[in-house]
């Protein structure tokens, strides 16, 4: 499998990327290429700290552009053609490459993997993935900033698309589906998650109904939708909330001695549970519905974020998540007639 990796995207590009894509090679057989993407004088300086000439598993590809995180994201994906993303999305169209895996802007990555690669069969609007921690191991939540409108349809769709790639990536055999709202009586909710309700009833789904906020981190739900601009909203403050608890808990723990001695006493319980809070542990979030393997990382992603999201698109490509989503959603489709 060959991966395109957006080298020139992301807070800390290219240093971690070019690090991160040395790694993967290094710990993932299963990946016969990573394609680095971006200014190509910055890639070989970058990767001569690290002692290491491109060879047959690791590429480079020039792009002269850049899209910037102030870019607006679809006047950027026409604009800026040579754009180390545009040019990675490229080469999956191209079939030069398996997967793009880009810390860049997200609008644009969705925006370009949608104009280019266009949407799988019977699917209307691409979501975005991501793996948050619950009591029993993460649920899916689903969408995570792909789109701040939906309808109905698309909230159906986002279900049967989560639901395998619950099923396949985190191998939950049935994963119990939940649509995201204010209370779990029928009554409550807006008007979208009140229409897509019975959608989601007739779904080829294990559905649960209506789920809270309070309720997600239980582990009662592997399955969590809703539409982008809910999600985004919920996946930012959830990741900011584990990033600040840990900070006041340092803060705290430091104000005497008796504490000092407690937390050192206590450190290897701390170091599990923020590893698994960290959002660098699960990776990139997958683009499901587009024409091809799309792994959104953090703007912000360390080198083991992009390590592990170079992980999660050899995973989808190995299990073929995308022939699965169309077959289910071709049943599906089938089953709404009847």
């Amino acid at each position: 499998m060959r991966i395109a990796l957006d080298a020139m995207g992301g807070d800390h590009a290219p240093h971690h990327p070019v690090a991160a894509a040395l790694q993967a090679l290094d710990r993932f057989p299963s990946i016969e290429k990573v394609i680095l993407v971006g200014d190509e004088d910055r890639l070989r300086t970058e990767l001569t700290t690290h002692r290491r000439e491109p060879d047959e598993r690791l590429h480079l590809y020039h792009a002269s552009q850049v899209i910037e995180m102030t870019d607006g994201a679809v006047e950027a994906v026409r604009r800026k053609k040579d754009s180390s993303l545009v040019r990675a999305i490229d080469l999956v169209k191209e079939g030069a490459a398996d997967a793009i895996v880009s810390a860049g802007h997200t609008g644009a990555l969705v925006a370009a993997s949608t104009i280019k690669l266009r949407n799988l069969p019977g699917v209307d609007r691409a979501g975005i993935a991501a793996i948050l921690p619950s009591a029993t191991g993460v649920f899916v939540l689903i969408d995570a900033g792909g789109n701040v409108d939906a309808r109905p349809e698309h909230l159906r769709d986002f279900a049967i698309m989560g639901s395998i790639f619950c099923k396949h990536i985190i191998r939950r055999p049935s994963p119990k589906v939940g649509l995201l709202s204010n209370g779990t009586e029928e009554s409550k909710g807006n008007e979208l998650t009140r229409q897509t309700l019975p959608l989601l009833k007739k779904a080829p789904l294990d559905f649960l109904g209506y789920v809270e906020g309070h309720s997600l981190f239980e582990g009662n739900t592997d399955v969590v939708v809703c539409d982008g601009f809910v999600g985004n909203i919920v996946l930012k403050c959830c990741e900011d909330l584990a990033r600040s608890t840990f900070g006041w808990l340092k803060e705290e723990l430091s104000r005497n001695p008796l504490r000092i001695a407690g937390a050192f006493m206590a450190r290897g319980a701390f170091r599990a549970v923020k590893k698994r809070t960290s959002a660098d542990e699960y990776g990139g979030a997958l683009i499901l519905g587009v024409n091809g393997i799309c792994v959104k990382a953090h703007g912000s992603s360390s080198v083991l974020a992009i390590v592990n999201a170079l992980r999660v698109a050899s995973e989808a490509i190995d299990l073929g998540v995308n022939t699965k989503i169309v077959a289910e959603i071709a049943q599906t489709e089938l089953l709404s007639r009847t």
